[in-house]
Order: structure tokens, then sequence, then C-alpha cells
């Protein structure tokens, strides 16, 4: 992923935090595995990342197995992850309803690190996070 600069030419690892934005086109392309890569890779480096069209449940589940692995107490303590809507589709058909498939594409995952971002509040419309430096 191309490194962000600050206005004045630093590479933003000043006192905020950085948030990725990663469009549904940039991940179109990618495999399950690169696409897991890129967000681990981000929030290790503890950024948050919020991915305009989510994850499949499959690819939600191989991330946190990947991370289950990479974590270590002095190093990487984890990734907290939201998705939004977290609840099925009103439009969803009935077969999708019944096999619990959802659409990538209509959903939202904000993902970063466990210790800098902690969940306030979850609902049908809203995510609220606190995200704290490091």
């Amino acid at each position: 992923m191309p490194e962000a600069t600050t206005p004045n030419g630093g590479d933003g690892d000043g006192d905020g935090v950085r948030i990725d934005l990663i469009s549904g086109a940039r991940m179109e392309g990618l495999t399950s595995m690169e696409k897991i890569r890129l967000i681990l890779d981000s929030v290790r480096d503890g950024d948050i990342v919020v991915l305009e069209a989510g994850l499949s449940p499959e690819e939600e589940s191989k991330l946190i197995e990947v991370t289950m692995t990479e974590i270590s107490p002095d190093d990487f303590s984890g990734i907290e992850i939201e998705t939004y809507p977290s609840s099925q589709q009103p439009n969803q058909g009935l077969v999708g309803r019944l096999l619990g498939k959802e659409e990538a594409a209509n959903k939202l995952t904000v993902i970063g690190p466990a210790n800098q971002i902690e969940t306030l509040h979850k609902d049908e419309d809203l995510i609220s996070a606190l995200v704290s430096r490091k």
C-alpha cells in the first residue's frame, strides 16, 4: 500500500492515528490471502483500516485465524473488527438468509489494532469507536 504523506512532507507517524480507507475496487482484484496480508500489514503498523466493501464471512474467519498465529505479547496484540451492517440485509432473498450468506459489497468493515481501538457503541446503523494512540 502506498505510504500516505502529511502536508509538511512527513510520513504520517506524528501524533495522529492513520486511517486507511480502502475502496471496493482496490480489493476486488485481490485474492483472499492478499486482502488479509494487506489488512494485517497496515494494522500491525498501528493503522486503522476501513474497507468500503467488507470481507466475505470466509475471509473474516481466515483473517481472525491468521491474526491468532501472529499475536505476540511484545509486538502484536491482535485486531478489533466491526462490520456495518452486522444483521442480514432486509432485501436479501430467502435462500440467502437460510444459508447465512451476506453480500460483502453491502457492508463496511473497520479493523484496527486491539490495543488502540475500542468499540463504544454499535447498532444497525452506527459504529462508534474510541481510537487511542500507541
